[in-house]
């Protein structure tokens, strides 16, 4: 018992949703990370400059001091009623200490050299370290990292060491901007990925609309082979529109094998009831009192063999035709010269029909080698001029064959002066078992299959074969044959 597959059913629009959305969330993740990291980190560094700059101007304006600093000493450095106009190190005023002091995100605690504080603006989050080198380093605060700067002050003038400066930033604005920018970048990837789905959602289910009408076609046809069902048609430049027509033209041809497939076993069972039956109808009346009838008998068993031949030939064209499908796989790489072949059926016919005036126009200045089976090209020249001689009139006995090359084709042409064939029929004379007059067709010996097995070979190398026919006027039949190089004929 064949094992069902299990596997989940997943639409191709949520494929390509998901895919989208994935693909758009990967991008906009690297996009936006990378426009994090810059941002967030040109923050920081402005958070690091604020801090330096605010110790470089405290540290400046209290080494005015020139002596260990007290509390005192630095109360009159910062006094803000002091003269404004007071000039320090000749560039620098007191106003900038005081706004320092007065920054509410940094916390400055001033030390004298023995380690003692004699100013703080709040409470420290690190523990003061003395040393005689400038630094700068993160800390672990309470609830995030803080920014600690710590230096010695020296004396302007002779630079003896007077004190310590402690500068912490809390950086509680940074955190603020950083968490509200990780906000915004998590909204803006859950926005990404929701509008990224759903626009490739809708647009798969506007661009592989032609894929459902596909699947509901086959659907219909599989259930019934014979519906005459198409995918419809789209007013669109792309790969599914050309999968639409392809599929359709497929459609097209196999509707045509099927019809012809019925023709084909209809029109056998037709060919086949009327020998049969003669037959029978010859056996049982032996079979009854005809035996006994010496004319009788004579009669009977020579209809009998006229059917049977006839019934034989019919076998015979429809194994024919068979193997006229399968050339491609049977004869490949047949090589022909068509000049000896044409010359050999014009020769022959010339020499069975005496009373017919048969007239070859060879254009051929040089052999031309075809890829095709000699016996297969032989075959189709002898069922050309067959059908030539059989409906050339009695007044107008006459039969053109002629050769001529084009710029890499060679084209073979027979042409008879007789009945003609009407513009209706013409498309259909190269169908199974058609005859334009059965009666006729029948009277002559044909069974309806001549030109079908021709176009077969022909089409089966790659070839064509047309007609061009008017009642009264005869019929031109056209075989054109790709050329190739043959080395032995170069020779």
């Amino acid at each position: 018992m064949e094992q069902k597959d299990e596997r989940r059913f997943i639409s191709l629009k949520v494929k390509w949703a998901l895919g989208t959305a994935l693909g758009s969330l990967i991008i906009f993740f690297v996009v936006v990370m990378a426009l994090f990291s810059a941002f967030t980190q040109n923050l920081f560094h402005q958070e690091r400059q604020l801090l330096n700059q605010g110790m470089t101007n405290i540290s400046r304006q209290l080494g005015t001091a020139n002596a260990p600093l007290t509390k005192k000493r630095i109360s009159r450095l910062v006094d803000p009623n002091a003269s404004k106009s007071q000039i320090i190190s000749g560039q620098d005023y007191r106003r900038p200490v005081v706004k320092e002091l007065s920054d509410g995100h940094l916390v400055i605690n001033i030390y004298n050299p023995d380690g003692k504080n004699i100013l703080s603006t709040g409470p420290y989050i690190k523990k003061p370290h003395f040393t005689t080198n400038r630094s700068v380093h993160i800390a672990q605060g309470p609830d995030h990292d803080v920014l600690v700067g710590q230096m010695p002050i020296y004396g302007q003038k002779n630079n003896q060491l007077i004190g310590y400066l402690q500068v912490e930033n809390n950086l509680d604005a940074y955190t603020r901007s950083y968490h509200q920018l990780e906000l915004v970048c998590a909204l803006a990837l859950c926005l990404v990925v929701i509008a990224s789905g759903l626009l490739g959602y809708f647009l798969s289910l506007f661009l592989l609309r032609p894929l459902d009408n596909i699947h509901d076609t086959v659907k219909e046809i599989s259930s019934d082979p014979t519906k005459d069902v198409r995918v419809p048609t789209l007013n669109r430049n792309d790969e599914l529109a050309e999968l639409t027509t392809m599929f359709n033209e497929m459609l097209d041809r196999m509707q045509r094998y099927i019809d012809q497939q019925t023709q084909f076993v209809s029109d056998v069972s037709h060919e086949l009831r009327t020998p049969v039956a003669i037959i029978q109808g010859h056996l049982e009346m032996l079979q009854r009192w005809g035996k006994d009838d010496p004319k009788v008998l004579n009669d009977s068993i020579k209809a009998t063999l006229i059917e049977t031949k006839r019934m034989k030939n019919l076998v015979q064209e429809m194994l024919d035709l068979s193997r006229a499908e399968q050339v491609e796989i049977n004869f490949r790489n047949q090589h022909t010269i068509v000049n000896d072949v044409v010359h050999q059926v014009f020769n022959n016919f010339k020499m069975l029909y005496p009373e017919f005036t048969f007239r070859l126009d060879d254009d051929l200045k040089e052999p031309i080698t075809v890829d095709i089976y000699r016996d297969h090209l032989e075959q189709v020249l002898v069922i050309l001029c067959d059908n030539a001689v059989k409906y050339s009139t009695d007044d107008h006995k006459e039969i053109h064959l002629s050769l001529s090359r084009g710029m890499n084709t060679v084209e073979i042409g027979v042409q008879d002066f007789g009945e003609g064939i009407s513009q209706e029929n013409v498309k259909r004379v190269f169908d199974r078992f058609y005859r334009v007059d059965k009666a006729r067709s029948r009277k002559k010996g044909g069974n309806g299959l001549g030109l079908s097995i021709a176009k077969r070979l022909i089409e089966g190398y790659h070839g064509s074969i047309t007609l061009e026919s008017s009642v009264g006027a005869g019929s031109l039949f056209r075989i054109i044959l790709p050329i190739i190089e043959d080395p032995e004929t170069k020779k």
